[in-house]
């Protein structure tokens, strides 16, 4: 199949995405009108051993069905052994381009010669997307991801996605079609959410109201308007499509702004009560299609404070995938739940028949 350049699709973007047909993409790979078809998704593997007890406890004891790996990261070994352990587990690449610990943290794996603007005072990647934003060239960054995707291949792990930890990718465009680039190039599904992001649009909006008030800077009926990294979404979930890719049709990506109160004071089945009860609502608003639902899982050791304070929020991430309450929930409202591994699948299978 001819592939179209990234420019040369959006230029005639707005044609494309108004013959675009109303089924979702959910639709397009073959599941029914209507589902609601999930990805729930844990970030961060091989960060650390606690990390890695996260995302397996979640994956083989809770409703979880999908990791990515953060390649320069110290517990790599351990998770990619886990992983070849267990044939069609689904994990894919969190391509990870800063390092946001103050005393825990890694460098690029192309080597600091080659990409210099990713590296910190430290030798490190940037703490900040912010200090990738103004230091990292697009080459730089196309560097880094394929030494990344480079040295899963080199240990045996094939990844069944890309996703971008921290969304550096996803805070200038010269990142964004470098990222896209690869995907298509080596025909590895890309994190991105190019259907109708109802559920995106509306918790940006909420996130920004709520910035706003924080700021006293809000008014009621305010217009806010749309987030400027979905000012292309559709189109460019169209250019994901017809070069052999499946495309995202939400993203829900919310949970590590959930802040429960004096959650260090919680007893562990206090913190899953409060954390299930917010997924229960939060996925109950989703709208028909594909959507991925990313999460962090740890149970944190005495450790891991030592890395980073967010161990309660990550843990009750992993209560919440371990409660029955949330399985039954999924269940009873007839949730459909799948992997990258199968998206992709389905994607081969559909063709250019949609």
């Amino acid at each position: 199949m001819k592939k179209l350049s990234f420019l040369s699709f959006l230029l005639i973007a707005a044609v494309a995405v108004s013959a675009q047909e109303t089924k979702t993409y959910a639709e397009k790979l073959g599941w029914p009108k209507g589902a609601r078809v999930l990805i729930l998704h844990v970030d961060d593997a091989g960060m650390s051993h606690e990390s890695d007890e996260g995302v397996e406890k979640a994956i083989s004891e809770g409703v979880s069905t999908s990791t990515s790996v953060m390649m320069p990261c110290p517990f790599v070994p351990e998770i990619v052994k886990y992983i070849k352990e267990h044939p069609g587990f689904d994990a894919g690449l969190h391509l990870t381009l800063t390092s946001e610990w103050n005393n825990y943290r890694w460098g690029p794996l192309a080597g600091k010669a080659a990409v210099p603007g990713l590296v910190d005072k430290q030798g490190c990647l940037y703490s900040s997307v912010e200090g990738v934003y103004f230091s990292a060239s697009a080459d730089e960054v196309d560097k880094e991801m394929r030494a990344q995707l480079d040295r899963a291949l080199t240990m045996g792990f094939k990844p069944t996605h890309l996703d971008s930890h921290m969304g550096t990718l996803f805070a200038k465009e010269s990142y964004m079609q470098k990222y896209l680039q690869l995907g298509i190039e080596k025909q590895i599904p890309v994190m991105f959410p190019g259907g109708n992001d109802l559920f995106y649009r509306y918790e940006a909006k909420a996130a920004t109201i709520a910035e706003l008030k924080k700021q006293g800077k809000y008014t009621e009926g305010m217009k806010i308007g749309e987030p400027a990294a979905l000012d292309k979404a559709k189109a460019i979930g169209e250019y994901l499509w017809k070069n052999g890719l499946p495309v995202l049709d939400d993203l829900h990506n919310s949970s590590y702004d959930w802040n429960m109160a004096d959650v260090d004071h919680k007893t562990d089945a206090e913190i899953q009560k409060w954390y299930t009860d917010h997924y229960i609502e939060s996925i109950g608003r989703l709208s028909p299609g594909l959507t991925m639902v990313i999460m962090h899982c740890t149970m944190p050791s005495a450790n891991f404070k030592y890395i980073s304070d967010t161990g309660n929020k990550r843990k009750g991430d992993l209560l919440a995938m371990l409660d029955p309450r949330l399985k039954k929930f999924l269940k009873d409202n007839g949730f459909i739940l799948t992997t990258w591994r199968e998206v992709m699948e389905r994607r081969i299978k559909v063709g250019n028949t949609e």
